[in-house]
């Protein structure tokens, strides 16, 4: 079962909730940048397969 809402860290370590819906694509650069729909661009800690396994779980 897939989750709706994961919490993630941005680079100066505040967590965050975000609505996976919102995702357009997720990338590593090295950093991990996450894309909305939107097109805001989000820089967080967990790398791409991270965030993968936190929504699968």
């Amino acid at each position: 079962m897939s989750k709706s809402i994961i919490e993630l860290t941005k680079m100066d370590t505040r967590k965050f909730l975000l609505n996976v819906s919102s995702i357009e694509t997720v990338e590593a650069n090295p950093d991990t940048v996450i894309i909305l729909r939107s097109g805001r661009k989000l820089i967080v800690r967990e790398s791409p397969e991270d965030i993968y396994k936190i929504i699968e779980n």
